[in-house]
């Protein structure tokens, strides 16, 4: 008996050796990257959605997940070399922040999945082959909604019932473009409004865009300026809008929270939570090419009292009661 027991006790020994270094394996550690175009001081709040998502599904920062953080400060050309460092790191996704950021990134590499947090048309800009069936290494979210664009003219019809002179800020190399002005068209001519198209292609092109929209004697502006132009100028917007004494449906709330008059448009933040889910299938096994792209599911509507004083305009209580946030 004694015989028995000494010649099992090293097997013993040897399983628990075994189960306490199995044990003692640390998870793995993926390294993700975000890339922005912008600065990452003014894109905290997307940031924080993401890691939302990623606490949601169970990704701790420093524990299972280290995140390479990235913004080239709307400097073109660092956009490429921030990706090209990325792909040189080998993280195991990129996420971008926007579509022509997730264009950078497919350009630095071929292999490793982009998941775009937001983008405006990845069929039209060729980025993928379809909705359905990506294909290639990008996948993620759409917030093509043209229609939005009838939806705030709505809106600012209720706001100033007797609205009928426009002025519609876009930017036409926008691929996107198109698909919104035809909904702007198709508003205005229901709503008796007529509007006047200004181009907006750089910064410097937004002052003279306010004093073409005050000549051509606009009642109220409808903003769809290219997003990387509209996040740099953000507070120069606002400042314009209040000097040309113009209320703007803008886009995007972030030109609301820096000044501006009122917004209606996707909710990105739901966009980069939901970003987290695409990561997570990524890390799981999931190829980028067989995730169909999601469209948006949320909208934002925020006013700011303060800009309407500032412009003297009084908000109907019918559409404040409405907003989803109220700045006063």
């Amino acid at each position: 008996m004694m015989k028995t027991l000494l010649v099992w006790l090293p097997v013993v020994f040897l399983v628990a050796n075994i189960s306490i270094t199995q044990a003692q394996q640390p998870a793995k550690l993926f390294r993700i990257g975000w890339l922005t175009g912008g600065s990452l001081s003014n894109s905290l709040d997307r940031q924080q959605a993401f890691r939302q998502g990623l606490r949601e599904l169970g990704y701790v920062e420093k524990k299972n997940i280290l995140i390479e953080w990235r913004g080239a400060d709307n400097i073109p050309e660092r956009r490429k070399a921030l990706a090209e460092e990325l792909a040189r790191f080998k993280v195991d996704v990129i996420v971008t922040a926007s579509e022509g950021i997730a264009r950078v990134a497919k350009e630095a590499t071929s292999t490793i999945p982009i998941v775009m947090a937001s983008s405006e048309d990845p069929v039209g800009n060729g980025l993928v082959a379809n909705l359905a069936r990506p294909g290639g290494n990008v996948t993620g979210l759409s917030q093509l909604a043209p229609e939005l664009s009838g939806k705030r003219l709505e809106i600012l019809k209720e706001v100033l019932p007797s609205l009928a002179r426009l002025a519609v800020f876009g930017t036409s190399s926008s691929v996107g473009q198109p698909q919104v002005m035809k909904e702007i068209d198709r508003a205005a001519a229901a709503f008796g409004v007529k509007f006047q198209y200004i181009d907006v292609p750089t910064i410097k092109d937004i002052e003279p865009a306010f004093r073409a929209a005050v000549k051509g004697r606009a009642e109220a502006v409808l903003e769809n300026i290219a997003g990387s132009t509209r996040s740099a100028a953000r507070k120069d917007l606002a400042q314009l809008a209040v000097k040309s004494r113009l209320p703007v449906m803008w886009e995007r709330p972030e030109q609301v929270e820096a000044g501006g008059l009122i917004s209606y448009g996707v909710d990105l933040r739901d966009l980069d939570r939901r970003a987290a889910a695409y990561v997570d299938k990524i890390l799981k096994g999931r190829t980028p090419a067989d995730l169909p792209i999601e469209q948006p599911m949320k909208f934002d509507f925020v006013i700011n009292l303060k800009a309407a004083k500032q412009i003297g305009l009084t908000i109907p209580p019918n559409v404040l009661v409405r907003a989803d946030r109220v700045i006063r």
